[in-house]
């Protein structure tokens, strides 16, 4: 699997909008990304579902809770949104790296534990101890 890190820095970030902002070319660059903005828009896709997901999941599962168990979900939150970042991405000067890929996958998994959460709390009961 290629892990693509991109390069930020306020030069290109104009572009950066620009190329995730091209719906007209999703169907034919996703299909068979012929090259690396290819790949960086078909990554892009991809991770802005998850984070759709990701906040549907957070959604639904602060609804089910009180308000200890909203403030341990969102200290939880907080804390992983950290996690993330200090995960996927880096530093130099006044430049930043982001790795999609572990971007994407972090938060899947944050999803689906948060989705765990919500089952249990349907089932069970909720268990604040756990939201952390």
């Amino acid at each position: 699997m290629k892990v693509f890190w991109f390069f930020f820095s306020k030069k290109n970030i104009f572009a950066s909008v620009l190329l995730a902002s091209g719906p007209a070319l999703a169907n034919s660059a996703c299909d068979k990304p012929h090259n690396d903005f290819d790949g960086l828009y078909c990554l892009n896709k991809v991770y802005q579902q998850a984070d759709t997901d990701l906040n549907a999941a957070y959604t639904a599962l602060r609804g089910k809770l009180d308000g200890a168990g909203r403030d341990a979900l969102r200290s939880g939150q907080l804390a992983w949104i950290q996690h993330r970042n200090d995960t996927c991405s880096k530093r130099e000067g006044n430049e930043f790296y982001v790795s999609l890929n572990c971007a994407t996958t972090t938060t899947v998994w944050r999803t689906e534990f948060l989705q765990a959460r919500y089952r249990e709390c349907i089932s069970s009961g909720c268990q604040n101890s756990k939201l952390q």
